[in-house]
């Protein structure tokens, strides 16, 4: 199984950014963390940050070339707005796992809606650091259920 985590604009300031929203753990730690959980539960995960758009399009395309089984993502603001990282990740065959540290449903009204949300399997929020675990839990489960 391999799994690619998508983690979007601001995102590598996790552990300096609003604590109160995001916790402590920086963004090496929660991939390190995720590699782990990873290797328990027989998946290869591979960690991409980008704070520049086309970046992560290029790489939602490069996912589709290599047939991931699956993308956890993260995109940050960019959840709420971007249409072209939609459209990309709708070219997935893949399962799609939204997730997000703060639970974007009880912050600005803004943060409510994502656009991403018709295309994921699911949404994870609110869980901090954890939400990436449940998130890869969730994935390979998709992926399980997907072989069965």
């Amino acid at each position: 199984m391999n799994i690619l985590v998508l983690h979007g604009i601001n995102l590598n300031m996790f552990g300096q950014r609003d604590p109160a929203q995001y916790g402590r753990a920086t963004l090496a730690e929660i991939d390190t963390n995720l590699k782990a959980l990873g290797s328990e539960l027989g998946a290869e995960v591979t960690c991409f940050q980008t704070n520049h758009e086309g970046e992560m399009v290029e790489r939602i395309h490069q996912a589709f070339r290599d047939a991931v089984d699956a993308v956890i993502i993260n995109a940050g603001a960019w959840t709420h707005y971007s249409y072209g990282i939609r459209d990309a990740l709708a070219i997935l065959k893949a399962p799609i796992i939204e997730v997000h540290m703060s639970n974007i449903h009880a912050r600005e009204a803004f943060r409510h809606h994502s656009v991403f949300a018709e295309i994921a399997k699911g949404q994870i929020a609110g869980f901090g650091a954890e939400s990436y675990l449940l998130g890869l839990r969730a994935a390979v489960s998709a992926i399980t259920a997907a072989k069965a």
